[in-house]
């Protein structure tokens, strides 16, 4: 294997020097004799047989190759610190990942503002984000497959839930649609007669029993984006989460429909930890993040 001809720590003095403007400068920075950090740098040069800087005066100007490889030294040794902090970190028992399961009706924008507070204190923990539905979310909590969860409705049994808040859904259907010239719907026969679309439980063995399925005609789909795109097309009715419909209700691309006795639905969202025991740094920064996004925004 051949040997490489410069040193992480030469790469290093290269940028100081270049970052803080020369010799005098980054040494007074690394606390570390200007001669060492010219030797440094005259050494580095030698042995890659290119020159790097050019002082003018009392600055050091980058050369046109100088100004290359410095570029892509930056990611070496940024890779380096990277790989000694997670050394580090393991160590101490920061998780190196972490894995988030979503209940696909948790607005995307709550989760995004906690993982942007926690983006930089992560010490570069990966993050994974899991889109759960119904009892797919309680099976990975009973699972322990996730480190953290937002479930809509109870937690599993056993399991202790912070609520964070809940999320109205409302009867939707295409303006056009025969449902849609009713001003109410008095009962639920009405409904079962016409075209259903659901969102999949995400669960290996979903509960069947719950949410509204009377209807016998019913297509099936992934997610609520999918759902209303059906919708857009004159085709079934479906329960929304208000948040997702909302502009398309103002503009009248889709209509609210009135079930009488239960015109809307509520459904709580919680925050669990699958297994408090393990829980480690990385997920309780993650946890408290996310309260104190509600309790400061409260919805």
């Amino acid at each position: 294997m051949d040997r490489a001809k410069s040193t992480l720590e030469q790469w290093r003095i290269l940028q100081a020097v270049v970052d803080y403007g020369g010799y005098s400068q980054a040494a007074e920075q690394l606390n570390k004799s200007q001669s060492s950090l010219n030797h440094a740098v005259a050494k580095l040069q030698f042995q890659l047989g290119v020159q790097l800087l050019e002082v003018k005066g009392r600055k050091a100007y980058l050369t046109e190759c100088g100004e290359v490889l410095l570029r892509r030294s930056r990611h070496i040794t940024q890779s380096v610190n990277e790989l000694e902090m997670l050394a580090s970190n393991l160590e101490r028992g920061w998780e190196p990942q972490l894995t988030i399961a979503r209940e696909i009706i948790y607005p995307m924008g709550h989760l995004v503002d906690a993982l942007s507070e926690f983006l930089p204190q992560s010490r570069g923990t990966r993050v994974t984000i899991i889109d759960t539905v119904i009892t797919g979310t309680s099976e990975l909590i009973n699972n322990q497959s996730v480190d953290l969860a937002i479930c809509g409705g109870p937690p599993p049994k056993g399991h202790i839930a912070e609520p964070l808040l809940d999320i109205d859904f409302i009867l939707v259907c295409h303006p056009e649609h025969p449902l849609a010239q009713l001003s109410h719907i008095e009962d639920d026969q009405t409904l079962a007669q016409q075209l259903q679309i659901v969102i999949k439980d995400t669960a290996l063995s979903p509960n069947t029993d719950l949410g509204w399925l009377k209807a016998e005609q019913r297509w099936t789909v992934s997610n609520f984006h999918e759902a209303i795109a059906i919708l857009k097309k004159r085709m079934g009715f479906c329960w929304v989460p208000q948040h997702l419909v909302q502009v398309e209700i103002d503009n009248k691309s889709l209509r609210q429909l009135h079930l009488k006795g239960s015109s809307k639905r509520k459904a709580t969202l919680s925050l669990v930890i699958p297994n408090r025991d393990k829980q480690g740094p990385a997920n309780e920064l993650l946890e408290a993040l996310i309260l104190q996004h509600h309790q400061a925004k409260p919805t």
